[in-house]
């Protein structure tokens, strides 16, 4: 039942937020503002012509790949510099002054070190999601509680059985969390990094919609980006939901 009412709120929050666009878009009649009816034709007119399902394809293995390898860069780094306050100690002045850096900004180097193409789209993603991760998963590895670890002492448990019984899971919400964050801050450097270098994707085709004033394509690529936004974070809340169940911590 509350599932369901969840479900009927948000869809009455999405129609009411595409009829205040629709009034808007009706009371100004300027072309800048397509309406939603325009937005969705001209999602069907780059689906027909097969635009559309080629750049959502290039994006997502763009993110992905990047994703992917950001995470499984950062969880372990995190899970190692949590465990050994010596190498956090080293490590986190470096962190802290290379984490507030927009991954933006790394972007001309990206360019002269990868080239025009995929590598740069990537490793501006990469940057976007790995400190996210990493940060999180230190901070979730240094708040689990001394008691814990204890015990685990007293019935002789082995340093691995430690980590992989107690450590693991109880740093599990904080990294799930990191892993949360870093899915939104990596989309959007995608579209971003998209917009800047490549020649495909979802960011390249707001672009190119751009260079010939087609605001519907424009809008139409936004939709798209804010759809494919809302269900990989959804995938990341089934999976987190599944590994509390798997710890008992549901």
């Amino acid at each position: 039942m509350i599932r369901r009412r969840r479900y009927v709120l948000g869809l009455a929050g999405v129609l009411l937020v595409a009829g205040i666009w629709q009034a808007l878009a009706s009371l100004y009649t300027i072309e800048q503002l397509p309406g939603p009816l325009v937005v969705v034709k001209a999602l069907g007119e780059l689906f027909a012509s097969g635009v559309l399902l080629k750049s959502i394809a290039i994006s997502l293995a763009r993110f992905f790949t990047a994703y992917l390898l950001a995470s499984a860069a950062a969880v372990p780094l995190g899970l190692w510099l949590g465990r050994s306050l010596v190498s956090f100690e080293l490590a986190n002045p470096a962190l802290q002054l290379l984490r507030p850096i927009s991954p933006i900004a790394w972007f001309p180097l990206a360019v002269l070190w990868f080239g025009i193409g995929n590598a740069p789209a990537v490793f501006i993603i990469f940057l976007a999601a790995f400190f996210p991760v990493l940060l999180a998963t230190v901070q979730g590895v240094h708040g689990v509680a001394p008691l814990y670890l204890k015990v685990a002492a007293n019935f002789g448990a082995s340093p691995g059985m430690v980590f992989c019984r107690v450590v693991l899971p109880a740093a599990f919400p904080s990294i799930a969390t990191g892993l949360r964050i870093a899915i939104g801050t990596a989309w959007i450097h995608l579209v971003a990094g998209e917009m800047l270098g490549a020649q495909s994707g979802l960011g390249f085709l707001i672009v190119d919609a751009r260079n010939f004033l087609r605001t519907d394509c424009i809008m139409a690529g936004m939709l798209v980006v804010g759809v494919l936004g809302l269900c990989i974070d959804s995938g990341v809340v089934v999976a987190e939901r599944f590994c509390r169940r798997r710890w008992g911590m549901a």
